[in-house]
């Protein structure tokens, strides 16, 4: 891409900057020529795949469809993209249930290509809204390129009230079913370790015990375990600086117990 997020520095100084010029930068972004011509190429040519095996035999459409869904360090792996696209998400021995990233169930359920199903690629409403997150995603990614963090405070922004509100069926979700969906998203399961304060290898844990320790932590920290919280602007704020700040702390500590560590190396 020829342009690049500006970000003058990190932590919560700098994504101050990004949310304040976060319009201008995007709508720069936008009008990147090489994302303007993926998105084209995207979409007038999807409507000619009928099939999981069209899609990742085209390589440009593949990467604009894995980029929407942030998996397009995966474009390699076709024949496990091939099935998970062909045994849909309906089954519970369905590739995409078994990768513990819930990206993949939602990228085959973008293109109805699953048993029983009628795929979607003609419906030009549905891959104009895939084109789009390729888009939103390419600029996350390109803020990311600069600092980890913002991408995924982002990304946060963007999909964790939709994640903890209701089901795919359309019902309301429980708490415990809320734990459930971060944990299934690496970059929010992260997010929300780092902004408890717990070790990251809690993701060794059994699920359920995983579950328990996050809803504990959050109900010292947020004073409830009920993600639907962040709905309030004002709580997904507090969410985000927490996490910035708590992110900036230990690259500092990571930072000083280095420099520590060479100067007792020196001394020795």
């Amino acid at each position: 891409m020829s342009f690049a997020p500006t970000i003058p520095s990190t932590g919560l100084t700098g994504w101050a900057f990004l949310q304040s010029t976060y319009d201008r930068q995007f709508e720069h972004f936008n009008k990147d020529p090489i994302l303007e011509r993926d998105n084209e190429y995207f979409m007038e040519n999807i409507s000619n795949v009928k099939t999981a095996e069209d899609l990742v035999s085209d390589y440009r459409l593949l990467e604009v469809a894995l980029n929407a869904f942030g998996l397009a360090s995966e474009i390699d792996s076709k024949a496990m993209i091939q099935k998970v696209l062909e045994d849909g998400t309906e089954a519970d021995d369905a590739l995409a249930n078994k990768l513990g990233d819930d990206r993949w169930i939602d990228f085959s359920d973008a293109f109805g290509f699953g048993p029983g199903l009628v795929p979607v690629t003609g419906l030009t409403y549905k891959m104009q809204e895939i084109a789009d997150k390729n888009v939103v995603q390419s600029f996350e990614d390109a803020v990311g390129a600069q600092d980890v963090s913002m991408q995924i405070a982002l990304y946060a922004e963007r999909e964790l009230v939709d994640l903890v509100t209701f089901d795919d069926e359309g019902e309301e979700l429980s708490i415990t079913g809320q734990w459930l969906n971060i944990i299934g998203q690496p970059q929010l399961q992260s997010m929300m370790q780092t902004t408890l304060g717990l070790p990251s290898d809690i993701a060794l844990l059994d699920i359920d015990q995983q579950v328990d320790i996050l809803q504990d932590a959050a109900k010292k920290r947020f004073g409830s375990d009920d993600l639907k919280m962040f709905s309030d602007p004002e709580q997904m704020k507090t969410l985000v600086n927490t996490y910035l700040a708590r992110t900036e702390l230990e690259a500092y500590q990571s930072s000083t117990s280095s420099a520590s560590l060479v100067l007792s190396l020196l001394q020795s």
